[in-house]
């Protein structure tokens, strides 16, 4: 199968594939998704097939509109509408009880819930429009490996497996949405997977207290939100966190070591280190945004072969705001591993 990128012009053809249960990768401002029909059961299966992932993992829902989504829901949370009028479209994602059959179970993970986003993406929401139907759309990438957040990186892991990708270039924040929890009424609101629309935020706009999913996912447990379970965003190349205080010992050890070692850092960082160790990305700035944008990039542009590293070391943010989201992923891709002198 060739795999075709699909610009400004051929989104009607776009959404005419997604339609017809191919397989369309697709942008959003967060990363890009894995596009296919969601009301189609083998289109969905064939996403799971594509990306390596396990089938109780459930997939969120892409829509064009919050009345497309009405369609499905059983039982809305009073404070819903006030949430999507402050961060739809955007990288909010939110779970709700559905009608019976409203779904295929592949969708839900077996679930009576599902997760459903609006993404902020005129490309993406044009097409959704057109196609007529929801779509799901895990991250466009081989399962377990960084989220891609270039239509380049989409193509490096699912070339020839794919019908298509809706290339727009690079991803404006760089990891997956906030997902909270309002599958029941009565209950507050609880984050499920921190993103780039804050614990902070959402208790602003609806003027209450929003929980956190403190606890962790047991290996038996079924998931309720993407990502919950199993491992996530990690290179070929071991990934090793490293604290502010500890750069100079850090590249200090690689050196003792003979470790061929490449950093992922803000330009503070970067320069003081990178010619004592074998290669540098670095982020745009020194910010949390600037991180949380770049990370998954920095870590697929050092695990390429041809640098040949041993080990990577990437920067730490305070575990607040955005820096949450971050270190979310970060603390993954890592296996919770810090560099201990």
């Amino acid at each position: 199968m060739e795999t075709k990128y699909y610009y400004e012009e051929q989104l009607t053809e776009a959404a005419q594939a997604l339609k017809n249960g191919k397989l369309v990768a697709f942008p959003t401002e967060t990363v890009y998704g894995l596009g296919a029909n969601a009301l189609l059961p083998e289109a969905v299966k064939e996403v799971f097939l594509v990306k390596g992932r396990p089938q109780d993992n459930p997939l969120i829902v892409h829509v064009s509109s919050f009345e497309q989504m009405k369609k499905y829901v059983d039982n809305l949370h009073p404070l819903t509408e006030k949430i999507v009028k402050n961060f739809w479209p955007g990288p909010l994602t939110m779970i709700f009880e559905i009608k019976k059959g409203a779904l295929p179970s592949i969708v839900t993970g077996g679930l009576s819930t599902a997760a459903f986003r609006m993404p902020y993406n005129k490309k993406t929401l044009k097409v959704i429009e057109l196609a007529g139907i929801p779509i799901v759309g895990p991250s466009a990438n081989t399962s377990g490996k960084p989220s891609p957040t270039t239509a380049e990186h989409v193509y490096h892991d699912l070339h020839g497996k794919i019908t298509g990708i809706i290339d727009d270039g690079a991803t404006r924040i760089g990891v997956e949405s906030t997902v909270i929890d309002l599958s029941d009424p009565k209950r507050a609101p609880m984050i499920l997977r921190p993103g780039a629309v804050t614990k902070e935020q959402l208790e602003a706009v609806i003027d209450g207290k929003v929980a956190i999913d403190q606890h962790l996912i047991q290996s038996t447990e079924t998931p309720k939100s993407p990502g919950m379970k199993y491992q996530h965003y990690s290179p070929d190349t071991k990934v090793m966190m490293v604290r502010e205080s500890d750069w100079d010992n850090a590249v200090k050890w690689a050196k003792d070591k003979q470790i061929r070692v490449g950093v992922i850092a803000g330009p503070r960082i970067a320069e003081a280190v990178r010619f004592d160790v074998a290669a540098v990305y670095m982020y745009f700035d020194d910010s949390v945004e600037a991180a949380t944008k770049g990370l998954f990039a920095g870590l697929r542009g050092l695990d390429e072969k041809t640098l040949g590293l041993d080990l990577i070391f990437v920067e730490v943010f305070p575990e607040e705001g955005l820096g949450n989201a971050y270190m979310n992923r970060l603390k993954k891709s890592a296996g919770q591993k810090y560099f201990e002198n």
